[in-house]
């Protein structure tokens, strides 16, 4: 049920739809108590999030394509969720009100062992190792959910990506998790190739990456898409020729990455 949760000046500035709060053309804090762990040993933990819907949202009009975007490891945190806007489409809705999707920007917390205390990683081996199992998918999957049950969603139309940690998280959820997705963009990541590539094959994929990449290599997201193809997936990947790490101002900025996500669907089961 949708209560009023501001003042009226002309039009609604900011509603409630159960724990959500919700602003057209805005991106708002939330959280979420998510559970982990399985039946044995199972416990709950507190997802912080960022909500941002379109300015044309309503909730009884057209349903809308959402989109969940993950962050680097450079914007974890268990308490700010302003790093979470440092890069990406969290960024860019900022100025943006009426980017096209509803987005989903959660937070990570440190991962171990980066913790208070302990060095930053230096090496791209410590960092792809620290990174690789940063996101949890079950997690995640639970605030989509969550989301879509109480927005105006079109199931048909779910999008995932992100950057860095978070390539590598938009592999590892789309792996996990493939029914549950209409395209995937992960940038700058990579995942297993071997137990990856058979479920990935099933979903629409373009993945970027700079070429003089020296945190993540190129090839992490080469063997990926070689693994993908011949699995016999639609997946493609775009490689900068003179960028480093940040290949995602590029991919963030092009608009074809946008008209590409929504011109896809969901595959009928």
């Amino acid at each position: 049920m949708l209560t009023t949760a501001a003042l009226f000046c002309g039009t609604l500035l900011m509603t409630q739809v159960g724990e959500l709060k919700i602003e057209p053309g805005k991106q708002l804090p939330q959280s979420l108590t998510v559970q982990v762990g399985d039946e044995t040993d199972r416990s709950s933990v507190k997802l912080r999030y960022l909500l941002f819907v379109p300015k044309d949202y309503k909730a009884d009009g057209k349903k809308w394509p959402l989109m969940l975007f993950m962050h680097g490891l450079g914007e974890c945190g268990d308490d700010d969720l302003r790093l979470v806007k440092t890069h990406g489409p969290a960024k860019i809705v900022e100025s943006r009100a009426e980017f096209p999707f509803v987005l989903i920007s959660p937070q990570c917390p440190p991962p171990n062992p980066w913790a208070p205390g302990k060095p930053y990683p230096k090496t791209s081996d410590e960092i792809v190792n620290l990174v690789r199992q940063a996101w949890d998918p079950d997690q995640l999957v639970q605030l989509l959910e969550h989301v879509s049950s109480k927005l105006n969603i079109d199931s048909d139309r779910v999008y995932v990506t992100g950057l860095s940690m978070g390539g590598y998280g938009t592999w590892r959820l789309v792996a996990k998790y493939p029914e549950r997705f209409a395209a995937a963009a992960p940038i700058c990541g990579g995942g297993d190739p071997g137990t990856m590539a058979k479920p990935l094959a099933s979903v629409p994929i373009w993945t970027f990456h700079g070429a003089k990449d020296p945190t993540v290599p190129l090839e992490e997201s080469q063997e990926m898409v070689d693994a993908v193809k011949r699995a016999g997936g639609d997946v493609k990947l775009t490689v900068y020729p003179e960028v480093a790490h940040n290949s995602w101002t590029q991919a963030y900025d092009n608009q074809a990455l946008y008209d590409w996500l929504l011109a896809h669907k969901r595959k009928s089961k």
